[in-house]
C-alpha cells in the first residue's frame, strides 16, 4: 500500500520538505515535493498524488488556495494542513473548506505519520463508496461460479492462468454467459486485488457522455460543468478497469481508449495537460469484433490490443449438463424463502429439452419466478415461464420450430414469448433477444404486441 501511495508535500521553506520528504519516503512512500502553490497546482495536473501536505503560509499562492483548488478539482485527494502554533482560526477554517486534518508546527514524526496513514485511510473508504454498489453487483451477482462441464472448466483454466498477469484480457460470449462474473474472477485471482475493480457499460451511456465518464472532464468543459469530477480511468487507478460491451463503444472515442491502453496517459474532456493512470484492462462483447473490424465499425488496432487474451464463453445450450448445478444454485442462494423450494424431475427435463436463447441469465430469470408462483413448493412444467416457441414437454410434438409458419409469425411468437417470461421488462428481454432496446420497441410495434 505504502509503495502506491504519492504523497505531495509543499512548504516554501527548504529545510522543512527536506525534512519531510526523508521522513515520508523512509516510510516507503512515494514523495514528490512543491516551493509554492503555484508548483504544488501544476504538479497536481499532471500526476495523481493520493494525499497533500501543505503548509499555510507561503508566498503568491498559499495553502489555502491550494486546498480549494484540490477540494474542487481533485476531490478524490485528501489534504493535511501544517500550521503555525497560533494560527487556529486559520485551521478551522481549513477543516471547512474540506481539509482532513491539521498539524502545528513543530509535530513530532508519530503524528505526521500516523495522519497521514489515516489519511490515506479515508480516501481509500472514500473510493471505496464510489465504487461499492459495482463491487456488490459482481461478488454478488445473481449466481456463483458454477458448473462441472467440460467447456465450462476450459474457460475456467484459462481465467486462471491469466488472472496473475497484466495482460488484457476480452471475453466474448452471447448475453447472458456471465462474462461479467469471469472478468471479476480474473480481479480476484489478480495481484490488484486489494485495488478498485471498477465496470463500465459501454452500451449504456450515450456516445456524448462516455468520453467524459471514461476520462472526467474540466470546469467549464461544458454547460453543465460547474466543477471538474475524475474520470473512471482515474477511480480504478492501481485497480481493475472491466470495459463491459466493449463492441458498442463510440468509434470516437476508440482511439483515445487505444491511446490509454498504450501509454495509460489520458485528458479530461476540456483539458490539455495529460494525465496517467494505471489500469489493467478488462472487456468483454457479445459481438463478433473480427467481423465489427471488417464492417468498418470497431479499429483493428484496438482489437489488437484488446485480445492479447481471448476467452469465449460458452452458451448454456453447450453446457446443458450445467443446468440442474445452476438450478439448484439458484433456488439455494438466490431464493430467499422461509421454505426451501425444490424442482420436480419432469420439470428438470423441460429446462434440459430447451435452447435457451437468453442463456444463464434466462434460466435465472425462470427458475426466479416459478419459485415465486409454484404451489407445494415443489416447481412444476405449469410453473415455467418460457418462451412460446419452447415450452414443449418431453415427447410432445407441437413445437413449432419446422412447422409451416411464416419466419415473421415464428419471430413475433418468440419476442412476445421472451417479454412475457420477463413480465414485459423490455431491458432484460433486449438482452435475451441479442437486439437493443430502440429494435425492441420497433419489433413491439410493427408485431402489434400488446404487453
Amino acid at each position: 500500500m505504502k509503495k502506491q501511495s504519492s504523497i505531495l508535500v509543499v512548504d516554501d521553506e527548504e529545510a522543512v520538505r527536506y525534512m519531510l520528504s526523508s521522513l515520508i519516503t523512509g516510510e516507503g512512500y512515494s514523495v514528490e515535493t512543491a516551493t509554492d502553490g503555484v508548483s504544488a497546482i501544476n504538479a497536481l495536473q499532471t500526476k495523481l498524488f493520493h494525499v497533500v501536505l501543505s503548509d499555510v503560509r507561503m508566498p503568491k499562492v498559499d495553502g489555502v488556495e491550494v486546498l480549494k483548488f484540490v477540494k474542487a478539482n481533485l476531490p478524490s485527494i485528501e489534504v493535511i494542513m501544517l500550521t503555525g502554533v497560533g494560527e487556529v482560526k486559520i485551521a478551522v477554517e481549513c477543516m471547512k473548506l474540506g481539509a482532513y486534518d491539521y498539524i502545528t508546527k513543530p509535530s513530532t514524526s508519530d503524528e505526521l505519520l500516523t495522519t497521514i496513514e489515516r489519511a490515506l485511510e479515508r480516501r481509500q473508504l472514500v473510493i471505496d463508496n464510489t465504487v461499492l454498489k459495482n463491487q456488490l453487483d459482481q461478488l454478488q451477482g445473481p449466481f456463483h461460479m458454477v458448473g462441472e462441464s467440460e467447456a465450462f472448466h476450459r474457460v475456467l483454466d484459462i481465467a486462471a492462468k491469466v488472472a496473475p498477469t497484466e495482460s488484457t484480457v476480452l471475453i466474448q460470449g452471447p448475453s447472458g454467459t456471465g462474462k461479467e462474473l469471469i472478468a471479476n474472477f480474473i480481479y480476484q485471482h489478480s495481484e490488484r486485488k486489494d485495488e478498485p475493480f471498477v465496470t463500465l457499460n459501454c452500451a449504456s451511456i450515450p456516445d456524448t457522455l462516455i468520453e467524459s465518464e471514461l476520462f472526467g472532464y474540466e470546469k467549464g468543459a461544458f454547460t453543465d460543468a460547474r466543477t471538474s469530477k475524475p474520470g473512471i480511468v482515474e477511480i480504478a487507478n492501481k485497480g481493475t478497469l472491466f470495459l463491459d460491451e466493449i463492441g458498442d463503444i463510440s468509434p470516437i472515442v476508440q482511439p483515445k481508449i487505444l491511446r490509454f491502453i498504450q501509454s495509460g496517459e489520458f485528458r479530461r474532456v476540456g483539458g490539455n495537460t495529460v494525465l496517467n493512470a494505471n489500469c489493467r484492462i478488462l472487456s468483454a462483447t457479445n459481438k463478433n469484433l473480427k467481423e465489427e473490424v471488417k464492417a468498418g465499425r470497431f479499429r483493428e488496432d484496438l482489437l489488437y490490443r484488446l485480445n492479447v487474451i481471448t476467452i469465449e464463453l460458452p452458451s448454456l445450450r453447450q453446457r446443458k449438463q450445467d443446468i440442474p448445478l445452476l438450478v439448484s444454485s439458484f433456488l439455494g442462494a438466490k431464493m430467499k424463502t422461509k421454505v426451501k423450494k425444490t424442482i420436480s424431475q419432469r420439470a428438470m427435463e423441460v429446462l434440459m429439452n430447451y435452447d435457451w436463447p437468453g442463456n444463464i441469465r434466462e434460466l435465472e430469470n425462470v427458475i426466479e419466478r416459478a419459485a415465486i408462483l409454484c404451489q407445494d413448493n415443489t416447481i412444476e412444467p405449469r410453473d415455467l415461464s418460457l418462451t412460446n416457441s419452447a415450452i414443449v414437454q418431453p415427447g410432445s410434438s407441437d413445437n413449432i420450430i419446422g412447422t409451416a409458419l411464416p419466419m415473421k409469425e415464428v419471430e413475433r411468437l418468440h419476442i412476445e414469448g421472451v417479454l412475457k417470461s420477463f413480465r414485459g421488462n423490455k431491458t432484460e428481454s433486449a438482452k435475451v433477444l441479442g437486439i437493443s432496446l430502440k429494435t425492441l420497441y420497433t419489433k413491439i410495434q410493427q408485431f402489434q404486441i400488446k404487453l
